[in-house]
């Protein structure tokens, strides 16, 4: 028997790759004669640089950057090398020339939601400078090009703190400099952005992971689907609306992009982080489950797995929605495999799972949270272990 170890990480408690090992060492004690592979999953969010950086092996660094509300907070970043790039994500990639050193870069380390406590949550606050001063971190340590994960923001700013520590300039109706970090409170101020002179290097190139299919503006819009969980009022909606076309048309006259650029997927992404990275730095997007089955080649061994195991903190139906394990599992359902997802905790969905698929909430309910996520290992072990122990009589 062939078993695919395949998990995303447990929130605040196990990253992708001990997830992973937990789940391979109970498995293998129960059925000691299978072959098991791991390939840890991740989307654009928290984990995204950890998981990517350390299957290629490649190096960390950590600096000091300007966090989500204005104060310093420590992030790393990865430096790995194409060579080290499985093939078919060098081909999704599709780097312009020569890239041989590429920064693996999550926005969550810099401008994440985690690092916001609930009560200091804000659209109009929040920034994302600290995205910027780990692209010129990473450049310094002689990256080329950036792959950014863009899950877990706290922002809603555009990118526009991450340009602005990139060289672009703000001025105000009489052309005066305005030399402030561009939260979303101070945009009334800004009637013109300039691009750099002098910023990232003229072939650096960025690639972003997204999922998100939602577009810059409108009901399905950066503000209307994300604004609520990063504090946004419902008052507050239509001021920051207007707030977001007004300055995303400013940076589209600067970098002299066609106004359709406002309704491409994805650009609502991060609250708008995708849309300023596009328009003003020329990234691509693509699709961040793809890259990452590429990066580790799950397609492979998927193909040679029996039965799947997957699972991470917390799977709902919105796992099922472009998600790393409820994509795999009902990747397993359509080609007939066992499926076997293990969660800190189930939510609801609009449907049984298929004949194929089994559930199971590693901790207990009566469990404390901050019990339950001291002993997300233990709890991962132990519920695997009671899952096939009988296959081994």
């Amino acid at each position: 028997m062939r078993a695919l170890v395949a998990f995303d990480k447990f929130k605040d408690a196990l990253t992708a790759v001990d997830a992973c090992q937990t789940a391979a060492d109970a498995l293998s004690r129960c059925q000691p004669d299978w072959d098991i592979e791991t390939a840890p999953l991740a989307d654009g969010g928290d984990g995204f640089c950890d998981t990517l950086t350390n299957y290629v092996g490649g190096a960390f660094h950590k600096t000091t950057v300007t966090g989500p509300l204005g104060g310093p907070v420590e992030a790393q970043f990865g430096i790995v090398s194409k060579q080290s790039i499985h093939l078919d994500a060098q081909e999704q990639l599709d780097w312009a020339g020569p890239v041989d050193s590429i920064a693996i870069v999550e926005l969550a380390q810099s401008s994440g939601i985690s690092l916001t406590p609930l009560r200091n949550r804000s659209p109009w606050t929040t920034t994302t400078a600290g995205l910027g001063e780990l692209l010129l971190a990473a450049i310094a340590k002689g990256a080329q090009g950036a792959i950014i994960g863009l899950g877990g923001s706290a922002t809603h700013d555009l990118a526009l703190g991450a340009l602005w520590k990139l060289g672009f300039t703000f001025r105000d109706a009489a052309g005066a400099l305005v030399d402030t970090v561009p939260t979303p409170e101070r945009w009334e101020r800004i009637e013109s952005i300039q691009l750099p002179l002098e910023g990232l290097p003229r072939e650096f190139q960025i690639r972003i992971a997204c999922d998100v299919e939602n577009p810059l503006l409108g009901p399905s819009g950066a503000a209307a689907v994300f604004g609520p969980q990063k504090g946004l009022t419902e008052d507050r909606y239509d001021a920051l609306e207007a707030a977001t076309a007004r300055m995303a048309n400013q940076l589209l006259d600067a970098s002299g992009q066609p106004r359709e650029s406002l309704d491409a997927p994805g650009t609502g992404a991060a609250g708008g982080a995708a849309f300023g990275l596009q328009v003003g730095l020329g990234a691509r997007l693509l699709p961040g489950y793809e890259l990452v089955k590429r990066w580790i080649g799950l397609d492979a061994k998927f193909d040679r797995s029996d039965l799947v195991l997957t699972g991470e903190g917390r799977f709902d139906a919105s796992s099922l929605q472009g998600k790393g394990p409820g994509s795999l599992a009902l990747e397993a359902t359509r080609h007939g495999k066992p499926a076997y997802v293990f969660a800190g905790s189930l939510g609801d969905f609009d449907a049984p799972p298929p004949a194929t698929e089994k559930r199971v909430a590693v901790s207990p309910p009566e469990m404390p949270l901050e019990d339950a996520l001291k002993s997300t290992a233990s709890n991962l072990g132990r519920s695997i272990q009671a899952a096939f122990a009988t296959d081994s009589e």
